[in-house]
């Protein structure tokens, strides 16, 4: 009788942690997770429409910008939404935006960042750094499953990061939500 708790109990915790492992990140409140189609549907339940260039882009406004929306699949699952905003914008305005994200996700409750000061000072030269020195941009931040959960690193396994990218000498933040699970 004492084998056969102990395989229950076993058995129990083990759905337990699948299921805590399952919580993944979220984009306005959707999980990044389940089919390509699905998550086009849901994302047009909250507004994005149909890009009329690309089947696999919606377009719409986020956080202020306008904003193409890409789903990235894995096996049929999704696993990352990609935001990319619309519109290009010089090296002064893009090394704001990008300090403004940072500032953004390090006063919401919701996230951690990876590493302590993840800004750019006001003397990086951006277009030198890319074009010269190959640098990336880029910002990582964990997203807690909710504001009310514990402040344990282990709440926070949700990647949520952005980077500037650059095209002909302008720039733009790409925006990346992932399930790391997918």
């Amino acid at each position: 009788m004492r084998k056969i708790f102990s395989i229950m109990a076993m058995c129990l915790f083990a759905v337990a942690l699948y299921a805590q492992d399952r919580v993944v990140t979220r984009f306005l409140g959707i999980p990044v997770d389940g089919t390509k189609a699905e998550m086009m549907q849901k994302l047009k339940a909250k507004g994005f429409t149909s890009n009329s260039y690309n089947s696999d882009l919606l377009d719409g406004e986020f956080n202020g910008r306008s904003v193409h929306i890409g789903v990235i699949t894995n096996n049929n699952k999704v696993y990352r939404v990609g935001v990319v905003d619309e519109n290009f914008v010089g090296e002064a305005d893009i090394k704001i935006r990008f300090n403004d994200l940072c500032g953004q996700f390090e006063r919401n409750v919701k996230y951690r960042a990876l590493s302590p000061e993840q800004s750019l000072s006001d003397d990086e030269d951006i277009s030198y750094g890319m074009t010269v020195k190959n640098k990336k941009y880029d910002a990582v931040f964990l997203q807690k499953e909710s504001a009310d959960a514990e402040d344990s690193l282990s709440d926070y396994m949700r990647s949520v990061w952005f980077t500037i990218s650059e095209e002909y000498g302008k720039y733009r933040i790409i925006i990346f939500y992932d399930n790391d699970l997918n």
